[in-house]
């Protein structure tokens, strides 16, 4: 096992990856993005941790050259820093990044929101019902993983539903930051059993294909969890 380290003036505990096999059939950096995305969204890869190339290379069985692919496409997304003649980091969460975040999310949600209430079919209204059921389980056992799991499958099926590429195009490139961000967000006791409850109403306007309150209780849905985690990075930094 390999140790990702830290920035300095930071005195963690070293973060330990288990060496993995990648399948020689796909392409090696879109396999290291994956277990990559996975491990900073999870926490895994804190941010402001320092990816030190030859240890991930070692941890991921690849060489520095596919890593570096990876290590470029997760910048695009914003999920690393790359440093001249330094080791990349993974991404903070700043406050003002978080806001026009949670803007441009909510924006998008909203228009899907309202396409998928007058285009969403009964069998799609079906599974959002057994998604939500299966949420709500999770949240009265206090499973969040499961739960946070489900709730990237509700997002991504209503926006799925809107039958708009490019609206979809949009949305999975802001995935990866708006999955930390929420999973972050649902740090919160009270957020993570708003949620629930914001969850449940927005399904209900997409039953009466109210297209307009589908996709205000969509945005304000998104707004709510982008306050949540502000407020939580500052209390963080206090």
């Amino acid at each position: 096992m390999d140790p990702v380290r830290r920035p300095r003036g930071r005195p963690r505990k070293p973060v330990l990856l288990e060496p993995a096999a990648l399948s020689p059939r796909r392409g090696l950096h879109d396999q290291a993005v994956e277990r990559l995305r996975a491990l900073i969204v999870v926490g895994t890869l804190p941010a402001g941790s320092a990816l030190v190339e030859t240890e991930l290379s070692a941890a991921l069985g690849i060489s520095r050259t596919p890593l570096r692919e990876a290590l470029k496409l997760l910048a695009v997304e914003g999920l690393v820093e790359l440093r001249p003649n330094r080791s990349p980091l993974v991404a903070e969460l700043r406050p003002d990044a978080v806001t026009e975040l949670f803007e441009a999310i909510a924006a998008i949600e909203r228009a899907a929101a309202e396409l998928a209430a007058l285009r969403i079919t009964p069998a799609e209204l079906d599974r959002l019902r057994r998604l939500q059921a299966e949420m709500e389980a999770h949240h009265a056992a206090g499973a969040l993983a499961p739960y946070f799991a489900l709730n990237q499958q509700i997002h991504a099926l209503i926006v799925a539903c809107a039958r708009n590429a490019p609206l979809r195009e949009a949305h999975e490139a802001l995935h990866a930051r708006a999955e930390i961000a929420r999973r972050r967000a649902l740090d919160s006791r009270a957020r993570w059993d708003e949620s629930v409850a914001e969850h449940r109403a927005i399904l209900e306007a997409l039953y009466a294909r109210d297209a307009a309150g589908a996709g205000r209780l969509l945005a304000d849905h998104v707004g709510h969890t982008g306050t949540a985690l502000i407020a939580g990075l500052a209390r963080h930094a206090a």
